[in-house]
This record gives C-alpha cells, sequence and structure tokens, in this order.
C-alpha cells in the first residue's frame, strides 16, 4: 500500500485538509498526519486521527515509541510527502535549511517526492522574499500545487486560496503512478531562443518560444531525471522541478552549456540560439534613415559539444528547417556528431514556432522515425522515450 505523510500547518485552509485526508484514504492510500502547534489551534489532532485510523504525530519529543526516531521513520514510510496548507514559515524554512520542528525535520528527511499547496494572505505570497524561496524549492525538486485567486479568510481579494483538495489529490496520484525509468540519468536540456544586441534598443532574435525544451524538461524531471535547463527568452511556463540557469546571448548560453554538459548523461539541444550576431553593439540607440548592420557567426554550441562529449554521453538536437528537411538534418546529424536529430519542417501547419503542436522526424545514423502530428507534451515524452532506447 502506498503511504502518504501529510503536513498540516497554521492556516485557516486547515479545515480542508480534512478532505484530502478523506479522499485519500477512499483511494486505498495510508495516511499519516504530521501537525504544526499552531495547526493544532484551528483543527484538533483528534480529526485528523479519526479520519486516518492512525496516531497524529504533533511533538519531536513525544516518548511513545522511544525505540524509534520519529521523523526518521516517518520520513522513510512516505511514498509521497504533502505539505497542505503551506505557510509562508515552513516554505521558508525549508528552503533555507531550517529544522526546527516534527514537520520541517521529517521534510528534509525525506527521500520521497514533496508535493507543496501554499496557502497565506496575497500580499504574503506575493512578498519577493516567499517568492524566491518557492523558487529555490522548485530548482530542488519540490512539486507545487499552486494557490487560486479568491477572497481569503481576511477580506482580500487575490491569489493566495489553497488549491481544492481534489486537485491536490490527483497531484498525488499523478505524481504515484509516474513511470520513473530516467531515475539515475542527469539531462541537460537547452531551450528558447537569444537575443543579440543592435543597439540600446534593439537586437536580434527568433520565434522560438521555449515551449518544446520546456516540455522535455519537465517530463525528464516527472520521469526521474536530474535535470538542468538552459534557459534563453521564452513565453511558456518554466518546469517546477528543474535546475533553471537563465540566459540572454548566444555567448551567454554556449558558456552555461559548457559548463554544465561535462556532468551529464544526455545533453538536449532543443534552443534555438542566433546564428549571428552583430560585429559591434552600439551602447545607444543608431539614429538615421538607414542603417548598415555587419554580422558574425555566433559559435556553434551543438558542434561544440558533438567534438567534445565522451563516447558515453548522448546527444540529441533539434533541425528547424523550411525545405529539404530530411537531407538538411542529416548533413546536421554527421557534421555536429550528433547521435539523434529531432527535425521539423516549420513552414507546415501546427509544427514550429510559438504553436502548441509540432510534427517531427527522429533521424539517427541507421534509423528514419516519422511521428504523427502531436502536442509538444506528447512528443517530449516519445523524444525521451527514444533517448532512453539509444542511451549509451
Amino acid at each position: 500500500m502506498k503511504n502518504v505523510v501529510l503536513g498540516v500547518t497554521g492556516g485557516i485552509a486547515c479545515y480542508k485538509s480534512c478532505e484530502i485526508v478523506s479522499r485519500l484514504k477512499k483511494l486505498g492510500f495510508g495516511v499519516d498526519v504530521i501537525m504544526t502547534q499552531h495547526a493544532c489551534e484551528f483543527v484538533q489532532p483528534l480529526t485528523f486521527e479519526t479520519l486516518s485510523s492512525r496516531p497524529v504525530v504533533t511533538d519531536m519529543f513525544d516518548r511513545k515509541h522511544p525505540w524509534e526516531v520519529e521523523h526518521i521513520s516517518l520520513a522513510k514510510k512516505a511514498s509521497v510527502f504533502v505539505i497542505a496548507p503551506a505557510t509562508a514559515n515552513i516554505i521558508g524554512k525549508l528552503a533555507n535549511g531550517i529544522a526546527d520542528d516534527m514537520l520541517s525535520t521529517t521534510a528534509m528527511a525525506t527521500k520521497s517526492k514533496i508535493i507543496i499547496a501554499p496557502a497565506m494572505n496575497t500580499n504574503m505570497y506575493e512578498n519577493l522574499v516567499v517568492q524566491e524561496n518557492m523558487q529555490k524549492l522548485k530548482q530542488r525538486g519540490y512539486i507545487f500545487v499552486e494557490p487560486v485567486a479568491g477572497r481569503l479568510a481576511c477580506g482580500d481579494v487575490g491569489k493566495g486560496k489553497m488549491a481544492e483538495p481534489i486537485e491536490i489529490v490527483e497531484k498525488v496520484k499523478e505524481v504515484l503512478s509516474e513511470k520513473q525509468d530516467l531515475l539515475g540519468k542527469k539531462i541537460l536540456v537547452s531551450s528558447g531562443a537569444t537575443s543579440q544586441p543592435i543597439d540600446g534598443v534593439r537586437c536580434i532574435t527568433n520565434y522560438s518560444s521555449g515551449k518544446m525544451g520546456c516540455a522535455i524538461a519537465q517530463n525528464a524531471a516527472d520521469r526521474g531525471a536530474e535535470v538542468t535547463l538552459v534557459l534563453g527568452l521564452h513565453s511558456c511556463k518554466v518546469p517546477d522541478n528543474v535546475k533553471v540557469i537563465n540566459v540572454g546571448t548566444t555567448d551567454d548560453m554556449f558558456e552555461a552549456v559548457k559548463e554544465n554538459y561535462q556532468q551529464n548523461d544526455v545533453v538536449i539541444m532543443a534552443a534555438a540560439p542566433s546564428d549571428y550576431k552583430p560585429v559591434q553593439a552600439i551602447k545607444n540607440k543608431l539614429k538615421g534613415s538607414s542603417i548598415e548592420l555587419k554580422l558574425e557567426k555566433n559559435v556553434d554550441i551543438a558542434k561544440y559539444i558533438g567534438e567534445n562529449k565522451t563516447e558515453k554521453q548522448t546527444l540529441v538536437i533539434f533541425a528547424a528547417e523550411t525545405e529539404n528537411l530530411i537531407e538538411n538534418a542529416k548533413g546536421k546529424l554527421k557534421n555536429k556528431r550528433a547521435d539523434m536529430v529531432v527535425a521539423n519542417d516549420v513552414t507546415k501547419e501546427g509544427a514550429g514556432f510559438n504553436v502548441d503542436t509540432n510534427i517531427a522526424t527522429f533521424i539517427s545514423a541507421n534509423e528514419q522515425k516519422s511521428m504523427d502530428k502531436m502536442t509538444k507534451d506528447q512528443l517530449a515524452v516519445a523524444i525521451l522515450d527514444e533517448v532512453l532506447r539509444i542511451c549509451k
């Protein structure tokens, strides 16, 4: 039987946690509840004991079970760890390594995935420190079920209400049903566009949204991989549970990839870095009725990785083409010494930049596989399945 450890912190949303326990029990999960002292001011432990059919833990120094260290025992027992509601206080503790009560101590000792459902006043939620703490946790692999907007207990209207219990339970089911076939793998993904300054207000860039690379990074992390995402300009949701390195220019992206690729088993170059940059960028805005712009080639990041990776590393690159798709993709496979090319014709409807779907062909040394039109999330799954198959 899968076991859920539910941490309950002090907030009016505590009463919703009772429904979480009830729903989990009906689905056949075992549930252990840890309450903070402040949570006990809102809901009595007896309520959770009745719903879970198990003792509720509130005190680090409870002597009921002197033969085992309680927080370590619960940490090992968790198939997944949920904190709902999660106050700014517990988020700050976990983000900064503070373990001063039963909940924070147990959460830091567990090796299971941790799901956080924040609940707090809108102004607290939007506070820069709270946002930074949440970002820290997301980069460490914590999974967030985002709060919703509405009328709060204090009378304010805004984002901060804890997500509904059914949504939190669905996230638990999702996490526990995930296949972990990439567990132990380290994957570097590049995504998004780069920007090359022309002058103080203009730049060279492209239409890449970053959706494809972010979908790959999210799916890889969900399947157990340790993911580093080198992210340029983008117009999509950033994955919650990956290490993110934000970059601007192609040189920035190159340096970030160069510094990190050696520690990874797989490198997936899904970004669209600018191929050219101005020979000289001007600090101020250029004036005049016409401008002559001299360009030079940027560094070829994928080629550098192909020439320097080890035999045990796998390199996947993308080829966005407007003509001669297969021929050009095969040329890139050879010239950049890649193991696989994901090729797509960006002139086709439903493929390419700034859309949620794609049509791709996988090309490796000995085979070619055409994919049907699918969402970028579905394509990310297919790409990772193929990576697993060819992985060295």
